[in-house]
């Protein structure tokens, strides 16, 4: 008879591993002082902020349900082709920006900075592909972490504030639904280790990289906006959050990773906003 799961504090590790990876990568581009450009289509407003929030939606529906189709149908070279290219695009997106973030500290010329951030992010892109489509245990965790903790970090430096509160919410009401009524749900049940790059394995839990990518999205967010302390708050939300989804974890045997640490992490945030 199997050992029943038990969720346990050191089950948390990947997550504020992803954290602090966030922290410190939002605390260069803040050192920095340098401007990225807003990641979402509309404007920020009332209505702009709406119409972002269901933009993001509809990315992940249609993103996960591709997926799944593609699963289905076992066209397995063509979602390692798909997740590949993001991946390759997004290690080497990240490694450009928060290398040229950090050298711009000191204050170097652009045509010094572009040469050393350049052939840096290229190397770096190759080692993580590497990691992650050729290795197996610690390297592949570490960078699946990594690149969770880092695109979240830019996610919440680019987005603007009431877009990403929205976007947050939003994709934690949709998690509910993809994991026991929609396609992430009967991905997990297919088994995620056929998503190489899309998940990390860790003492018996499966966490998606999406989970890792948002916890440090709604971190770097409250850090931009509110600076380090509701930060520090916030991470203790998103902490709690997910142990009470290891919780229900035990019950269920699957259970949506974003509602409880969104919600919780978000709290520090919305009080801020309307007090």
């Amino acid at each position: 008879m199997e050992d029943k799961f038990r969720a346990q504090p050191i089950h948390l590790l990947p997550v504020v591993a992803s954290l602090l990876v966030g922290v410190l990568c939002t605390s260069i581009v803040l050192h920095a002082s340098i401007g990225l450009y807003a990641v979402t289509p509309f404007p920020e407003s009332t209505a702009g902020s709406l119409a972002n929030g269901l933009y993001f939606v509809i990315l992940a529906a249609v993103g996960a349900s591709l997926l799944y189709l593609l699963l289905r149908r076992k066209k397995l070279k063509l979602v390692t082709l798909i997740t590949g290219f993001a991946i390759t695009a997004a290690a080497f997106l990240l490694s450009t920006v928060y290398l040229y973030a950090a050298l711009s500290i000191f204050n170097l010329q652009y045509n010094t900075l572009t040469l050393l951030v350049l052939i840096p992010a290229v190397c770096i892109t190759v080692l993580a592909d590497l990691a992650i489509f050729r290795t197996q245990g610690r390297g592949y965790s570490l960078a699946i972490l990594l690149l969770g903790g880092a695109f979240g970090a830019f996610l919440g430096i680019a987005i603007p504030i009431f877009s990403a509160v929205l976007i947050l919410s939003f994709l934690a009401a949709y998690d509910v639904f993809a994991v026991y009524r929609g396609p992430v749900g009967k991905i997990a049940q297919s088994g995620l280790e056929q998503l190489r790059g899309l998940s990390v394995s860790f003492r018996d839990i499966q966490i998606g990289l999406g989970d890792l990518t948002f916890y440090s999205m709604l971190t770097a967010l409250v850090l931009t906006n509110a600076g380090p302390t509701l930060c520090f708050a916030s991470i203790i939300g998103v902490v709690a959050g997910s142990f009470i989804a290891l919780k229900m974890l035990e019950k269920r045997g699957i259970f949506p990773g974003l509602p409880f640490p969104v919600a919780l992490g978000l709290a520090p945030l919305i009080v801020l906003l309307f007090h």
